[in-house]
């Protein structure tokens, strides 16, 4: 009956100990009031067997609910309705700058460096509701495959078409690929500008030094997470391809990544560097990246109260009008 109804005076329910003290009194005042006529023999009256004497107690019972309806009605019931309503106040705009050269088809991650990756990084997008995301594909050039934008469906569609190819020069050109992630974030008006850097090896191609392209994204407020993706050791890599199948040949290659430049690039823009060695410190990566870089929300709740203690209150008054009305008419000769 009271589901989702809160008693703004809740301790004024005690008063219900009024009641059986109440009950006691009625009880010894009845006693009291009613005569007693002992006769030996009721022979010579006339006797009925009228009902109203039997239901006299029924005033008492009406006064008792209509005592209940009101000590409820003063305990204020109320009914709370909340709404909530949340509001992006500090927005993040992301560009996650990919290696998709042909060694990101290593597979000492599962199935490879590159779906391990788009597996975890569709994670992290999905997990960023509130900021704008874009993305960059680099090798031995790089290209912005998709600007920055709040549309999380075209982020995710494009991430999960990335794949390795033959249009993009091969090498690594870890400058071209951060200089072209800071173009697309310079002109951001959002609070907070990050750029995802993930290598897995050198850079040995491009024309722009990654060392220039760090101080460009200090110049424009870009902090740069840089993450060296490959397991410690050798991993089996592509080395050739199959002319007659067209296929990769796989074969144990020595795995190189410059850490001590992703730790420079990482230091001086303010960012952090990680190294993952296997899918499980991928995901942790991501994890902490999430962690480090949170939007702040505010969230405002809006409180409708309804109050309910009218209706008992109008119901104790009918049971009292009730009570009132028997008392005077028809009980009249027995109360």
């Amino acid at each position: 009956m009271f589901e989702g109804i809160n008693f703004v005076n809740k301790e004024l329910f005690w008063l219900l100990l009024l009641l059986p003290i109440a009950i006691v009194w009625y009880i010894f005042k009845y006693k009291k009031q009613t005569a007693e006529l002992k006769i030996s023999s009721i022979k010579g009256f006339k006797t009925t067997n009228s009902w109203l004497p039997k239901v006299r107690h029924l005033l008492f019972v009406l006064r008792l609910l209509a005592l209940v309806l009101l000590i409820t009605a003063i305990a204020r019931p109320q009914s709370v309705d909340v709404s909530t309503k949340t509001k992006t106040t500090r927005g993040i705009d992301i560009v996650m700058a990919i290696d998709v050269s042909a060694s990101m088809l290593a597979k000492d991650l599962s199935p490879n460096r590159l779906e391990a990756l788009k597996k975890v990084a569709a994670e992290f997008i999905k997990g960023r509701p509130n900021d704008r995301i874009g993305l960059v594909e680099y090798a031995g050039e790089s290209y912005t495959r998709t600007p920055i934008t709040s549309d999380k469906a075209v982020i995710l569609r494009s991430l999960h078409d990335i794949k390795y190819n033959t249009i993009i020069e091969g090498g690594t050109a870890i400058g071209t690929g951060l200089a072209t992630a800071v173009n697309r974030l310079k002109d951001s008006k959002a609070k907070s500008k990050v750029i995802i850097l993930l290598t897995d090896g050198v850079n040995n191609s491009g024309f722009i030094d990654p060392k220039i392209a760090s101080e460009l994204a200090v110049e424009y407020g870009i902090k740069v997470y840089t993450i060296g993706i490959g397991t410690n050791g050798t991993a089996l890599s592509p080395i050739a391809i199959d002319q007659r199948t067209g296929e990769f040949q796989y074969g144990r290659v020595q795995v190189e990544i410059d850490e001590a430049l992703l730790k420079e690039i990482a230091d001086v823009t303010g960012g952090k560097y990680f190294r993952a060695t296997d899918n499980k410190k991928l995901e942790e990566i991501y994890g902490e990246i999430n962690k480090l870089e949170k939007t702040d929300i505010d969230e405002f709740k809006y409180y409708n109260y309804q109050e309910k203690f009218r209706p008992l209150a109008l119901l104790a008054g009918l049971l009292l009008l009730i009570e009132f009305l028997l008392r005077t008419t028809i009980f009249r000769s027995f109360v």
